[in-house]
């Protein structure tokens, strides 16, 4: 079988003469794993306790949908909690580029077998019922009047019971924790080899292209698209992800909002 192994990611390392909108194109598909771990802090944890949350939370052959799934990481994940217990798991992503990356990189992996790969725009992709939805830093590339009619159609194909998994970069209201955590962020990428240079080419490609809000807003978001309980699992500098549940059919799940918490880290794209 032929190994495809990841490269570095060198993609801003040189002095560019006109930086353009960050793409998911051939070439970051090629250094994606490098690029992904070396810029969000946590990233390795999440896609384990995805993991862990499909071994608690999915059924015997239920399904499972990983929206803007990238290479494919968090599919994987789901594919490996869910062993032994024959669940569906369904990966999409609009870049041809990370979807023919991403089947060679399953190809290699035994437990990804059952895994499903669509090239298609998470917006208009039918979504059958489901127990667990990943959005793994991918809302926050969806634009920003259609974020909540996604949330709406993942709602409702939930299973009662079922849960979204939603991972953000986030922004703050209060200007001291933005600079604070903007700060920690970028002193993180410093640590994890890249140049000034590469940090700023980045930052100015991304800036019209993901496009951050605050957790409150997320999380009123999830409130409007019919969630009843969200909570904050894991956080580290701007980087967040929620859990939200659909209440089941006997209300187990609870009818009211509960308070959100935030939970410290050890640590999407950025």
């Amino acid at each position: 079988m032929v190994k495809h192994p990841a490269k570095p990611d060198r993609i801003y390392a040189e002095p560019l003469a006109e930086v353009t909108d960050f793409v998911f194109d051939e070439r970051v598909a090629a250094v994606f794993p490098d690029m992904i771990n070396r810029s969000v802090p946590g990233y390795a944890t999440i896609i384990r306790m995805i993991g862990l949350l499909a071994a608690e939370r999915v059924p015997v052959g239920g399904r499972c949908y990983d929206l803007g799934c990238s290479l494919g990481a968090a599919a994987l994940a789901m594919s490996r909690g869910g062993a032994g217990r024959q669940i569906e798991v369904i990966a999409v992503d609009n870049s041809a580029a990370m979807i023919r990356r991403a089947g060679q990189l399953l190809q290699e992996d035994q437990s990804a077998s059952k895994i499903q790969l669509h090239c298609a725009d998470i917006q208009d992709f039918p979504l059958k019922p489901a127990a667990m939805v990943v959005l793994n830093f991918t809302l926050q590339f969806i634009p920003l009047p259609k974020r909540v009619e996604l949330l709406e159609r993942i709602h409702q194909a939930l299973d009662p019971g079922g849960l979204l998994l939603l991972s953000e970069k986030i922004t703050f209201e209060q200007a001291e924790f933005e600079q604070l955590f903007s700060a920690m962020h970028h002193q993180f990428k410093r640590d994890q080899g890249y140049s000034q240079l590469e940090i700023s080419q980045k930052r100015t490609a991304l800036e019209r292209v993901l496009l951050p809000e605050t957790l409150h807003s997320h999380r009123q978001r999830l409130l409007q698209a019919g969630f009843r309980q969200v909570e904050t699992w894991f956080q580290c500098f701007n980087f967040v992800s929620l859990i939200a549940l659909k209440p089941n059919n006997h209300g187990a799940s609870g009818d009211t909002p509960e308070h959100e918490t935030s939970h410290g880290g050890s640590g999407t794209r950025d």
